[in-house]
């Protein structure tokens, strides 16, 4: 009826039972978000796992592959040692190269050159084999004879057909390339005796035919056990300091020469053993007792006195 008065707080009764409403309808989404196969059921991304920067780095570690420590090299026999006491005549110089790191250690001067006379055949007979590999030839029977002779005698006549066959100091330049040398030059004359080498590149050298360079892999292994097979009166000099038992394992080529011109006896060594390759060279002049002799007795002391003790 118009005019009637409402009793006070009726107007406040529908906003209750909204509130109400609205609570209830809260409390049955929860109970639908906990109930399995709810369309309404919580999800693992609805409430992700806390992370941080050390839980991520340990799931890493984890999951990282497993790398065993380096073991550490065995040291060389060798030892840099001044060597004055030697007290030897006229010129010298050494280095040893380390074949696992490639680090070489060595006299002063062992950048300093001298004239290979025949150690530098090494060289000359690995050129032959790998170019002939590359042509896809094989040396006969008789030719590697001849290779046989110029390693192990030290055959000059053989050594100056196989050095023009492959093309003189063509051959030279070779060497300095694949071998990488930094000090060494073709001889002025164009002569394989005279190819100046460094003790350094000696035992660069010695690298290059350890590791294949030189003679290519077809021929290297073969090339290395002509080296260890050398006899006199080409086997003196580095492998000459070891115990009988080593030296058969250690390859060498050796170059020995009177040189009229500088009037001084040249005397070069280069050997190859297990972790290292090893390059000696010695000038002595002329009326030195023993004439060649002293510089194959030089490289042999040199050698002696840079092992390290026995253990």
């Amino acid at each position: 009826m118009a005019g009637a008065r409402r009793r006070p707080g009726s107007h406040r009764r529908p906003l209750a039972f909204s509130a109400l409403a609205v609570v209830l309808l809260g409390l049955l989404g929860l109970s639908l978000r906990v109930i399995p196969g709810s369309p309404l059921e919580a999800t693992a991304s609805s409430h992700p796992e806390p992370t941080n920067e050390r839980s991520a780095r340990q799931t890493v570690d984890r999951n990282a592959p497993r790398v065993a420590p380096s073991p550490a090299l065995t040291p060389l026999p060798f030892q840099e040692k001044n060597l004055d006491s030697l007290k030897i005549k006229g010129w010298y110089a050494w280095s040893v190269l380390d074949k696992r790191t490639g680090k070489i250690i060595g006299s002063a001067n062992m950048d300093e050159t001298s004239t290979t006379a025949s150690l530098i055949k090494s060289w000359v007979v690995a050129d032959y084999l790998r170019l002939r590999a590359e042509d896809g030839k094989t040396p006969s029977e008789a030719k590697l004879a001849d290779a046989t002779k110029i390693i192990r005698d030290s055959d000059n006549t053989r050594a100056q057909e196989f050095y023009e066959s492959v093309g003189g100091s063509d051959s030279i330049e070779r060497l300095i390339s694949i071998c990488k040398l930094t000090d060494s030059a073709v001889a002025s004359d164009g002569g394989w005796s005279r190819t100046e080498l460094s003790p350094r590149d000696t035992a660069r050298l010695g690298l290059c035919i350890d590791d294949g360079r030189a003679a290519g892999p077809k021929w290297t292994k073969w090339l290395l056990n002509e080296m260890r097979q050398v006899r006199a009166p080409g086997d003196f000099g580095i492998r000459k300091a070891f115990p009988a038992a080593q030296q058969k394992k250690i390859a060498i080529k050796n170059g020995w020469i009177d040189r009229d011109k500088e009037k001084e006896y040249h005397v070069n060594c280069l050997a190859i053993g297990d972790t290292w390759t090893m390059g000696v060279m010695v000038r002595s002049p002329f009326g030195v007792e023993g004439g060649w002799e002293y510089g194959m007795d030089a490289c042999e002391r040199i050698t002696k006195a840079l092992l390290r003790p026995a253990t």
